[in-house]
């Protein structure tokens, strides 16, 4: 590792351009050493910093059944291309939209030269310390009313490493569309090229022959010199999820219907650093501590693990299993609950990933070169391929208020 940042420093002619490492005029390019892009191997880029991510969520309280996480002490619990565009901004259909979401800001660039990953990101003003997010609800918290039930479809943790650059929905037939790696469970044959006949005709991770693709980009040690040829300034080592739940659940204001078959779903914006906060969607917390949000990366007492929780719309036109922009034909539910007017609610998808990442600001989630990894553009797409059969029983699972 010493060496590796000592041949990294003494490549001072080395330039960086948007976030991706380009050669100057008579030296031939490099690829990034992880362990010199570790944020907590150069603290002094950072000091005073704080532009790099969001500010801490405010999360809209409600009532914790299991009381979980506030205590300080408690630190043992366990617990290029068209992927990214600004989506055509807020969705004017969805009031959701209308809530107060903080803004966020791209992270900060520090001048060039200070070292030779000083652009790629992220940053020391990237993370934040879980225990001092402000409390507010609980990230976890059940339903209290409407639709109460829960499924959950087991589909393991990508331990066939089936990974790929690829969005089959937002850059069909483009390979590295996505220009970062993806985790997929589920479906077994999930690429660029996947179409509604592909992926019914494929096997799957998943139990009761759900045939559904659930995938997000993959988090990264940045300590590990790993993916160093990497031209979007995707390097460290993957980390793999402890846990990866994919729990359907329902309405605060109604009883759910199914979903079509290949309805298709995005949640999140892969560019939310430069596009803005309209369809940012990053929640970030720590096992033990659910009741702190926050879109920055969190730095968890040793023995939490890290978690990201993604919420997909659940408000459908009735209509499209796809739309222009993939967020119009599903939309996310009012301030109360409810579904807008047009809409109707059908199981709402929320993933749950649980990481055991290196202690302190060393970690990152793979991005466009230009996002600087920020974690506020965490996001994930999911596609549902489930048999018809399996899908009513979801939905009989959760208006019965079942846990299946």
């Amino acid at each position: 590792m010493i060496a590796s940042r000592r041949l990294a420093a003494a490549m001072s002619s080395l330039a960086l351009v948007a976030g991706g490492l380009v050669s100057a005029a008579v030296i031939p390019a490099l690829p990034a050493l992880a362990d010199h892009c570790d944020p907590a191997g150069h603290p002094e880029q950072n000091q005073g910093q704080r532009g790099g991510a969001l500010s801490p969520v405010e999360p809209t309280p409600s009532p914790s059944p299991t009381g979980d996480g506030d205590s300080r002490t408690d630190r043992n619990q366990e617990g290029r291309n068209q992927e990214g565009r600004n989506q055509e901004g807020r969705d004017p259909r969805d009031p959701g939209d209308q809530r107060r979401r903080p803004q966020p800001q791209p992270s900060p660039t520090p001048s060039q030269g200070e070292n030779d990953c000083a652009d790629l990101g992220p940053f020391v003003a990237d993370f934040v310390d879980i225990r001092d997010v402000p409390p507010g609800g609980n990230l976890l918290a059940n339903l209290r009313s409407g639709s109460r039930g829960t499924f959950v479809s087991r589909c393991g943790t990508n331990g066939n490493r089936h990974n790929n650059p690829d969005n089959f929905i937002v850059a069909p037939g483009v390979s590295n569309g996505a220009h970062h790696l993806h985790d997929y469970v589920g479906n077994l044959s999930t690429d660029a090229f996947s179409t509604d006949q592909s992926l019914a005709a494929a096997g799957t991770t998943c139990r009761f022959g759900d045939r559904s693709t659930y995938f997000w980009p993959v988090l990264r040690d940045r300590r590990v010199d790993a993916n160093l040829g990497d031209p979007d300034g995707n390097v460290g080592q993957v980390l793999r999820p402890r846990q990866a739940i994919m729990l359907f659940r329902g309405n605060a204001a109604s009883r759910v219907s199914p979903m079509p078959r290949f309805l298709r779903l995005i949640t999140g914006d892969a560019k939310a650093a430069t596009n803005g906060g309209a369809n940012a969607r990053a929640a970030w917390s720590c096992a033990g501590f659910t009741n702190r949000v926050t879109t920055r990366y969190p730095l968890c007492p040793r023995g939490s693990l890290v978690l990201r929780v993604l919420d997909f719309p659940s408000c459908w036109d009735g209509q499209n299993t796809d739309s222009a922009n993939h967020r119009t034909h599903v939309v996310f539910p009012g301030q109360g609950g409810g579904c807008p007017q047009g809409t109707r609610a059908v199981p709402q998808l929320r993933m749950i990933l649980a990481y055991s990442v290196p202690q302190g600001p060393s970690y990152a989630l793979d991005a466009f070169p230009e996002q600087l990894h920020n974690p506020v553009t965490d996001h994930a797409d999911f596609a549902n391929v489930m048999p018809d059969r399996l899908m009513s029983f979801v939905v009989n699972c959760v208006n019965r208020g079942r846990r299946c």
